[in-house]
């Protein structure tokens, strides 16, 4: 099945316009999803990749903050060539809890931390993981210089930051290669965050597109297609917003993944 890949700004990269979020295979402590669930097995997850590949999807999200997901997909991952994956640094999630090193040390072993765990010699995209003071890390971390250092070793192809208010969408638009914001029917506000990157010819990437699958139940109805109507009108609203490259949405159910590439195509 064909999916429309769509050019990650200017750094010559070609993604899927949907990309598939791992943090459901590596972590299900402290996530915000509406209801619990239990991590797949490794059968499960290798199923759910080539089902993803089979669709057209050739983006991975990950990050070392969702558990065990850039192991497993060290692991489980097939065709490493054919796969465009993007980790990120910053946040660590340990005993339960999250927590944030932006310094150049941490930065430095977090990739090649990630580079071993997913068995690769580079990384196509590494996102700076905000604890939310998206500006403070940028003008005063070691974080983003030490990104272009090892970009300009070969080790990572493209940088960019999940960024958490406009004034840091703002600024990393400038600074990076592309930005990944929040961008729903209910939340709009990084909307000039997308003009003011399509402007720059740099990348936007987007999360919570469902609202972290909130978005995706009706409270008046339990109807199955009612969800599925929530999902096609989120996920087309945000690839239908000019600027926008690729859509990331994390599930482990195949169904799902399924219903997911039919509404954006």
């Amino acid at each position: 099945m064909s999916l429309e890949k769509r050019k990650l700004g200017k750094t010559g990269i070609e993604i899927s316009c949907l990309g598939l979020g791992t943090v459901k295979i590596g972590r299900n402590q402290a996530v915000k999803y509406p209801s619990g669930f239990a991590l797949p097995s490794d059968e499960e997850v290798s199923a759910l990749i080539a089902q993803a590949k089979e669709l057209g999807i050739n983006f991975l999200d990950t990050a070392p903050a969702y558990g065990s997901s850039e192991q497993r997909l060290g692991r489980l991952l097939r065709d490493r060539q054919d796969w465009i994956i993007c980790s990120k640094v910053g946040e660590e999630f340990t005993a339960g809890k999250s927590h944030y090193d932006f310094s150049a040390e941490h930065t430095q072993r977090s990739i090649e931390r990630s580079l071993r765990n997913i068995g690769t010699d580079y990384l196509d995209i590494v996102l700076i993981h905000s604890d939310g003071s998206d500006c403070k890390i940028l003008e005063s971390s070691d974080c983003p210089e030490t990104l272009l250092r090892l970009k300009e070793k070969g080790l990572i192809k493209a940088i960019g930051m999940s960024t958490k208010t406009l004034e840091g969408g703002m600024k990393a638009a400038e600074l990076l290669d592309l930005v990944m914001v929040t961008y729903n029917p209910s939340m709009q506000d990084d909307k000039v965050v997308i003009d003011h990157a399509l402007a720059l010819e740099k990348g936007i990437l987007v999360k919570k597109a469902l609202n972290s699958g909130h978005d995706c139940i009706d409270p008046n109805t339990k109807d199955d297609q009612a969800g599925t109507n929530f999902t096609k009108r989120n996920l087309r609203f945000a690839l239908d917003k000019e600027g926008v490259t690729s859509v990331i949405v994390g599930t482990i159910n195949p169904q799902h993944l399924q219903e997911n590439v039919e509404a954006v195509k």
